[in-house]
């Protein structure tokens, strides 16, 4: 996908602005603007075959989705991994949205697949902000199409490269990098 995005502009949302600005305002049926985050049936596509698909920066690609039991797609499936929901909190302290964590297999689910490196982290809304939101949803509603807004989930998916996928886009600078491989501060001189 491509968008007519001013010269260095670059998609890094945290978890917050995932599930304030872009999942919240689509099941309040609000509109985002830059509508950059394309709806998406994650299941038939494979994770390497979502670019051009979805929004793609960097290594990784957002999409909005349904909520769905059937995580299956043409060569494999996402397992969830983790041991619980991960909870997103607003600066403010609220509890806004919920994480879930998937890794890819390839094969069928009912047998033992080999395991990849993509992952997906899957936003939700937390369940006291879903339901406002359906409420509100309905409630704004126009038309009588059958589309409940409060199922949509927003994804990320990356292929892992060793870390956990989340950086803050900090990059260090050559002399950092030099300090941080010292393994010992006594062998640094410093002039008097």
């Amino acid at each position: 996908m491509s968008f007519n995005m001013p010269p260095g502009f670059r998609f890094y949302p945290t978890d917050e602005e995932l599930v304030v600005h872009f999942l919240h305002r689509k099941t309040m049926l609000l509109p985002c603007h830059p509508d950059i985050i394309p709806d998406l049936d994650l299941y038939p596509y494979d994770p390497w075959d979502l670019n051009g698909k979805a929004m793609a920066e960097g290594n990784k690609c957002y999409f909005y989705s349904r909520k769905t039991q059937s995580r299956v797609t043409g060569s494999g499936y996402w397992q969830p991994f983790g041991a619980k929901d991960e909870p997103i909190y607003s600066t403010s302290g609220h509890r806004i949205g919920i994480k879930k964590y998937y890794e890819f297999y390839i094969g069928q689910p009912n047998s033992k697949g080999a395991k990849t490196n993509w992952v997906m982290q899957e936003f939700r809304l937390s369940d006291s902000s879903s339901s406002t939101s359906a409420r509100s949803s309905r409630s704004s509603r126009r038309n009588s199409n059958n589309v409940d807004y409060s199922k949509w989930v927003v994804c990320r998916v990356y292929e892992n490269d060793g870390d956990d996928g989340d950086d803050d886009g900090i990059e260090l600078s050559c002399l950092d990098e030099v300090f941080l491989s010292m393994d010992d501060l006594d062998e640094i001189s410093l002039p008097n």
